[in-house]
């Protein structure tokens, strides 16, 4: 899906965990504006908690403005969700996330 459709989704339905997470990872992966993909990405973690790809996105965006700091507690989140098996799968991000928080310090 492009950016325009998932902007048309969380305009129809700004609750919705869906396009609240496509639009902010398609930002992200776009290298858009870094705090709109924080904004709708905060939304989509705060809407399914047990997401670890929103977790991994949200802290990747996070990073991306500067703020290591918030992005800690983000990514130590999505690998607790992952590896305690509340989440629906997501454990192969779990690699990528501690070496994020291992390069955060």
């Amino acid at each position: 899906m492009d950016i325009e459709a998932f902007r048309h989704m969380v305009a129809k339905n700004p609750k919705g965990f869906l396009g609240r997470y496509g639009l902010g990872n398609k930002i992200l992966q776009e290298g858009g504006n870094m705090a709109e993909a924080v904004e709708h990405l905060t939304v989509a973690v705060q809407l399914d908690p047990t997401h670890v790809a929103s977790h991994l996105a949200l802290g990747r965006a996070l990073i991306g403005l500067g703020k290591p700091g918030e992005a800690k507690p983000v990514l130590a989140a999505g690998i607790d969700a992952a590896l305690s098996g509340r989440s629906n799968g997501g454990r192969d991000l779990v690699p990528e996330m501690q070496q994020l928080l291992r390069t955060l310090g």
